[in-house]
C-alpha cells in the first residue's frame, strides 16, 4: 500500500499528472468525491489531511454521520460454479459461507 495515504482512518490515492506537473488523489472507499492536490509530497499530504478534516467538520455542522470507509460488508458476484464450490467446501468444513470467504481472502490478501 505504498501509493496510499492514511488520515483518521480514511485512505487516499497518490497520482501524478505529467501534463499539469501536479500530484493529486482522491479518498477511496466512500461514496462521493473528496479530492486533493499538491506540488510536492508534503503539500499533497497536507491537502489530503485538510480535505479529510473539512469533510469531518462539514458532517459535524450538518449533523450527519461521516461515512466510514470499511464497514466489513460488501457484495461479491461469482459464477454459479464457484458459488456451489464455496457452499460445498463450507459445509464439508463446518463453516459458514462468510467464514469460508473471509478465510480465503485473508490467505490471499493478508499473507
Amino acid at each position: 500500500m505504498s501509493d496510499l495515504m492514511e488520515h483518521k482512518g480514511y485512505y487516499g490515492t497518490v497520482e501524478y499528472s505529467s501534463s499539469d506537473g501536479v500530484l493529486f488523489g482522491k479518498v477511496i472507499g466512500i461514496k462521493g468525491l473528496i479530492s486533493y492536490e499538491g506540488d510536492s509530497i508534503d503539500n499533497l499530504k497536507l491537502d489530503f489531511e485538510n480535505a479529510i478534516n473539512d469533510y469531518l467538520d462539514m458532517c459535524a455542522v450538518e449533523g450527519v454521520q461521516p461515512q466510514r470507509s470499511y464497514k466489513g460488508k460488501f457484495n461479491v458476484r461469482v459464477s454459479p460454479e464457484v458459488h456451489k464450490s464455496l457452499i460445498l467446501y463450507s459445509a464439508a468444513h463446518g463453516q459458514t459461507l462468510n467464514s469460508t470467504v473471509e478465510e480465503a481472502i485473508r490467505k490471499y490478501v493478508m499473507t
